[in-house]
């Protein structure tokens, strides 16, 4: 979002962000001031969060959310209230909604989305970063995706899937996909050496949770270790607990949370970026490691990876522990040929996916809210 902000601003259009004083989506504490600034000609407006009422109420709710047990209307405008609200934020778009020719919320599942959309729903664009998740099945989501004027997804299956959690879904919908920056240079060497890796490996970069499916890789690589002679660490680098087994200490390499200038060197330095998660609407890792030229196994639960690997000819997808296993052990005694892959994908991300691309689909919905904000 703040990438798109910054691109539509750069390309004329007067754009603000209205977010929170919070800085991780775990706890939403305030650790930014409140109050006014500008980043790269965008102006940022944040706001406080305010968390109230019974912790544990809340937690009994997401447990039951994640269950994928049915919550009444109520329960579910409970939940949403329970995690964090941000009503400063809230009374600003009152104030001021009509001084927008539209309003953009993402993602889907949090209070400033859910409650935002219903303040001029007929100037507000959902990008709602859809996964095929309990979340996505309650009623107050396919109301918000349903209310709204329109709705912007990063790929086609996120559009199908909107289409299925909201068969009334915004009429003006469209894919306008997501984008990343393409690095001017690459240095694979000097970040082997800053990180003292000094084993080939493959990389993770995500939040370390079960949702993304971290745990299971965890498992999948301890069997591909035990079936194939793989001369790979595993590195790991994002936010999370990445609770590693003792069994795999001296094969699993945390760096932790790594600044942005860091990242494109660390997709190049792998043998190959593993993606184990099925809830993605995008898979912004995919296109860096591709760019970079390092190929892509990715879990074939996730219908986003598994169509963007098809679609580019790029990535491997595994059903399984055993499959995993396989397309590691693929990489490692066929490096010219993942490198083939490699440069498909590369060739795939700009086609398709640089900013240019997305700016211009960005501003082609927007005609028609600008159209109606002066009529």
């Amino acid at each position: 979002m703040a990438e798109a902000a910054r691109g539509l601003a750069l390309r004329g259009h007067d754009v603000e962000v209205l977010t929170t004083c919070a800085t991780d989506h775990y706890f939403w504490t305030n650790e930014l001031p409140p109050g006014e600034s500008e980043e790269d000609g965008v102006t940022i407006r944040r706001f406080r969060t305010v968390r109230r009422g019974s912790r544990l109420a809340g937690n009994q709710l997401e447990h039951r959310v994640q269950r994928g047990e049915k919550l009444s209307v109520s329960e579910e405008v409970a939940w949403v209230n329970a995690r964090f609200r941000v009503p400063d934020l809230y009374l600003h778009l009152l104030a001021h909604a009509r001084q927008y020719d539209a309003i953009i919320c993402s993602p889907y599942l949090f209070w400033s989305t859910i409650y935002g959309a219903q303040v001029a729903p007929e100037r507000t664009i959902v990008m709602p970063c859809l996964h095929d998740e309990p979340y996505a099945w309650l009623s107050i989501v396919r109301s918000t995706l349903s209310a709204v004027a329109g709705a912007w997804f990063l790929s086609e299956p996120e559009h199908q899937l909107g289409h299925r959690v909201a068969p009334q879904l915004a009429p003006r919908h469209s894919v306008v996909g997501a984008a990343v920056d393409v690095p001017s240079h690459y240095d694979p060497a000097g970040f082997r050496a800053r990180h003292n890796l000094d084993r080939p490996f493959v990389l993770y970069a995500g939040r370390r949770e079960e949702g993304k499916g971290w745990n299971r890789l965890l498992s999948g690589f301890a069997g591909a270790l035990a079936h194939h002679r793989l001369p790979f660490d595993l590195v790991t680098i994002g936010v999370g607990d990445p609770a590693v087994p003792a069994e795999l200490a001296d094969r699993v390499v945390d760096l932790g949370y790594l600044e942005s200038e860091e990242m494109p060197d660390a997709f190049a330095a792998a043998e190959a970026l593993l993606q184990p998660s099925a809830n993605e609407s995008f898979s912004r890792t995919l296109m860096e490691a591709w760019l970079a030229g390092t190929p892509v196994i990715a879990s074939a639960a996730g219908e986003v990876v598994t169509w963007h690997c098809e679609r580019s000819g790029g990535g491997l997808t595994y059903g399984d522990d055993l499959e995993l296993g396989e397309c590691l052990a693929f990489v490692a005694e066929a490096p010219k040929t993942a490198a083939v892959l490699a440069e498909r994908g590369r060739e795939y991300v700009l086609a398709n996916y640089t900013w240019d691309h997305v700016l211009d689909a960005m501003e082609r919905s927007l005609v028609p809210f600008d159209l109606a904000s002066r009529s």
